[in-house]
């Protein structure tokens, strides 16, 4: 939450150290980004803004990971090398987390792909 408000005025003696707080977080913070996402967040001088950008990359990401889900949930078929409970269990896990990313599915539908 602190991250995404906007700086109060700062007293000019606290500028200079408040300034070397906020790039020492930039730093972190993009030093624990994956580099697969770094290259199409462009580079910002505030944490805020930083941080917006980062928000709607995921919310891009969000849409392509339930696309993959979907495929894989669709794709996956039984197969006699595993039991029929890991089988289940791998379609219930997908099927958790594209509820997460808020797609929903009935149980019917899970059991025409079982």
């Amino acid at each position: 939450m602190a991250l995404c408000v906007d700086e109060p005025l700062i007293p000019k003696e606290l500028s200079m150290q408040n300034e070397t707080v906020a790039y020492e977080s930039l730093m972190l913070i993009k030093s624990h980004i994956s580099k697969s996402i770094m290259g199409s967040i462009p580079d910002c001088d505030k944490v805020a803004d930083y941080m917006k950008f980062v928000e709607e990359q995921f919310v891009r990401s969000d849409k392509t990971l339930a696309s993959t889900l979907m495929r894989k949930l669709s794709g996956i078929r039984f197969d006699n090398f595993k039991s029929v409970c890991k089988h289940i269990m791998e379609m219930r896990d997908i099927a958790a987390q594209l509820k997460s990313l808020e797609v929903e599915m009935s149980n019917s539908f899970l059991f025409i792909l079982y």
